[in-house]
């Protein structure tokens, strides 16, 4: 059980979801006790698949379709949130408890003025009068950092960035000044800039107002610079729970330091590993400690034996049998040298005074860089910098810009139309979203073998023994071949692109946002994945992202754009460690670091 705490936030006890229907009674999360306290900010992480947006919504009293809450309690003040009828749950929830979803798009109606919307909560919870209300709703967008004025409030949520229409969440959720707020993954996805701006913002109106926040998210770079304590989530169960100091400077479970072992450091690069295996489904969980079939450390017992979450020192609690037999474990493990910049270089992609257009519209301004064999270069910047308008470009996938893109000395048309098909075979596209970029109607086997087939690589026998030994290189074996990808996790799917984009037995990959909604485990298999393609095949990377930290591990060279232009470049340890420009200065600040 927890260490008891004080204070009148929200106490969740034995809490056990389990599925319905076909899985009826299997265990989605168990023994799930937490505390969080007014004014305090509890970080919940985890990989995908662990139970963290399950834990989050319980206590709203809500769980998904096919579960169901069969026991426990959700304590807020006296009152059992899960006893307590639907209609008093359904007030309780945007009043006293709020939340924050991952997509706040989804939240806000796009077919609804700002203003007026923020206005219709008000009256649907009976706050303030007919007369107050607007200028409430002005005074709740300036607490979160937004313009109040007319012209804002007439915007819909298709006008704003992403780092406002997040903060508008923010500011609706905290309008009826609730005790407790749930935030699930509220800022994946967004520039390190606004992801400071929503962090500090969050943090200030928790403290400010007194509310107990429970952070879900799989970035704990994000969690060791705003959470006061961390509870780490396995398999459905609590791993370890503890102070945020203690978590990051003393982690006792297995698995909280392999998933701190994952994390790339802005300070130093860092050879980058996942954990082997995958989180088990519900249903699937090993007996015993539900760790120990991927735990580097496990002995036979902990095959037999279910260990409690039980306490090792003042406020911190372990499910572990080893915990205080592994030792001790070093922040900085891992660590390699930094790429040369003084390295001989053979360049195979040149861009040359680039200028892209959206109709009349100029979005990027004159710019030039290039890219040597075997080597990676970073495109960073802020939302809206033009880093995946030049990477559509390099890729064949936009084609209104003037300037020059030649790859080995041959200058490439605009559009993949008027590209050869040994140009196109060559430079090969990964896009952000694996949800997206698979065809659900296809088998994973058709999806890698395509490539093959248009470019007469492969087909038939041949082209699946290729297949095959592809998935083996991303690390997902024969056993996928038969199956479509909505049987796949995300880090899963992004593996399957990978393996397609092989297929195609490129000489330059462009790499756009490939794992920034991706859990720091998966992230780290597939940049280990991507630095052996480039050590062994000598495969060049155009990698656009804005996790600058994962660029010290990945990358030799960053060019570093604002507004269209490139305002900074270099060797990455020269941008990194001796930074010219105020705005470099300002993504290095924001940008969340655990070292």
């Amino acid at each position: 059980m927890t260490t008891a705490r004080t204070g009148a936030g929200i106490r969740v006890e034995d809490l056990r979801i389990v599925l319905t229907g076909r899985g009826g009674g299997t265990d989605v999360v168990d023994d799930i006790d937490l505390v969080l306290e007014p004014g305090e900010v509890v970080g919940l992480v985890g990989e995908s698949g662990s139970g963290k947006t399950t834990v989050g919504t319980s206590l709203l009293g809500y769980t998904r379709a096919g579960a169901m809450i069969e026991s426990g309690k959700v304590l807020l003040e006296d009152r059992d949130v899960l006893a307590l009828p639907w209609q008093q749950v359904r007030k309780i929830r945007g009043e006293e408890i709020a939340y924050v979803p991952q997509d706040p798009a989804a939240a806000l109606n796009p077919s609804i003025r700002i203003g007026k919307q923020i206005v219709e909560l008000m009256e649907l919870r009976g706050l303030g009068t007919s007369e107050s209300r607007l200028a409430d709703a002005r005074a709740g967008l300036e607490e979160v950092g937004l313009p109040s004025d007319d012209e804002f409030l007439r915007r819909y949520s298709h006008q704003l960035s992403g780092g406002q229409v997040q903060r508008v969440a923010l500011a609706m959720a905290f309008m009826p000044k609730p005790k407790v707020l749930v935030l699930d993954e509220p800022t994946t996805g967004l520039d390190v800039t606004t992801q400071g701006m929503v962090l500090r913002t969050m943090a200030e109106l928790c403290r400010s107002h007194g509310v107990a926040a429970l952070y879900v998210t799989h970035d704990l770079a994000v969690v060791a610079n705003i959470a006061d304590r961390v509870a780490v989530m396995y398999a459905g169960q609590i791993a370890e729970l503890g102070p945020r100091e203690r978590i990051f400077a003393e982690p006792s479970h297995p698995y909280t330091r392999a998933l701190l072992d994952s994390i790339p450091h802005l300070s130093q690069a860092r050879a980058l590993s996942g954990i082997p295996g995958r989180t088990p489904a519900p249903g699937a969980r090993p007996g015993g400690c539900r760790f120990h079939d991927r735990c580097s450390v496990a002995e036979a017992r902990c095959a037999e034996s279910v260990p409690e979450l039980r306490t090792i020192a003042p406020d911190h609690e372990v499910r572990c049998l080893r915990a205080g037999e592994i030792g001790s474990w070093d922040i900085s493990r891992g660590t390699v040298p930094d790429a040369d910049p003084s390295k001989a270089r053979e360049v195979i992609l040149e861009i040359g005074d680039l200028e892209v257009f959206y109709g009349a519209k100029r979005v990027v301004h004159g710019v030039s860089f290039d890219v040597g064999r075997a080597e990676t270069v970073a495109l960073v910047g802020e939302s809206g910098s033009g880093k995946t308008t030049i990477s559509r470009c390099v890729g064949g996938l936009h084609r209104e810009w003037t300037g020059r893109i030649a790859f080995e000395g041959q200058e490439l048309g605009k559009g993949s139309r008027k590209r050869s098909v040994d140009e196109r075979k060559r430079v090969q596209y990964i896009f952000q979203n694996p949800y997206l970029s698979l065809n659900p109607r296809l088998t994973i086997e058709q999806i890698v073998k395509r490539p093959m087939e248009l470019f007469g690589i492969a087909s038939g026998k041949e082209a699946t023994e290729r297949v095959v030994d592809l998935l083996e290189q991303v690390a997902l074996g024969p056993a996928v071949l038969r199956y479509q990808a909505s049987r796949l996790s995300g880090g899963e799917r992004q593996r399957v692109a990978i393996a397609r984009a092989l297929a195609a037995e490129p000489d330059l990959l462009v790499c756009d946002e490939i794992t920034s909604a991706l859990d720091v485990s998966v992230q780290g298999s597939i940049v280990s994945l991507l630095e052996e393609l480039r050590l062994q095949r000598g495969i060049s990377m155009l990698f656009v992202t804005h996790n600058l930290a994962l660029v010290r591990s990945i990358a030799a060279r960053v060019q570093i754009l604002n507004e269209g232009r490139v305002v900074e470049s270099g060797s990455v340890v020269e941008v990194m460690d001796r930074p010219r420009e105020d705005y470099t200065k300002r993504l290095l600040s924001n940008s969340p670091r655990i070292d």
